[in-house]
């Protein structure tokens, strides 16, 4: 597609992740798709450049991932903010949600996104 945003060289690793989705992700993008929120566009495992995100809305450069527990493990950390930076430099607004957001208050996490989205629209006018 372009250099930088959906590469076809990330495109089978994109397609495995959409099949093999985890279950905290499942439940935020029943939330997120078919614009429910705020009428947001939403895709699911959308690539910049090497890195895919979770869910990302085009409009708004807004990127939302959700941390499992393999976000915990050792070397992870480093690699997420090194990923962040990056996708910060780009343009691109990242919010992050643990899986335990998402079972413990996913009507949290949503009004959370609802809110930056808001914001953002604000900053920026579609």
């Amino acid at each position: 597609m372009t250099k930088l945003y959906n590469k076809t060289s990330e495109k089978e690793k994109r397609q495995t992740l959409r099949k093999n989705i985890p279950p905290a992700e499942k439940m935020v993008w029943a939330k997120l798709r078919s614009q429910q929120v705020e009428s947001c566009k939403f895709r699911r495992q959308y690539s910049i450049d090497r890195f895919v995100i979770d869910f990302y809305a085009c409009e708004l450069r807004l990127a939302i991932e959700i941390d499992g527990d393999s976000h915990y493990e050792e070397s992870i950390p480093e690699y997420d903010r090194e990923r962040q930076l990056f996708l910060e430099s780009k343009g691109t607004n990242v919010l992050r949600f643990t899986n335990q957001e998402v079972y413990q208050n996913i009507d949290g996490v949503v009004d959370k996104i609802r809110e930056v989205i808001c914001m953002l629209r604000e900053v920026t006018p579609p």
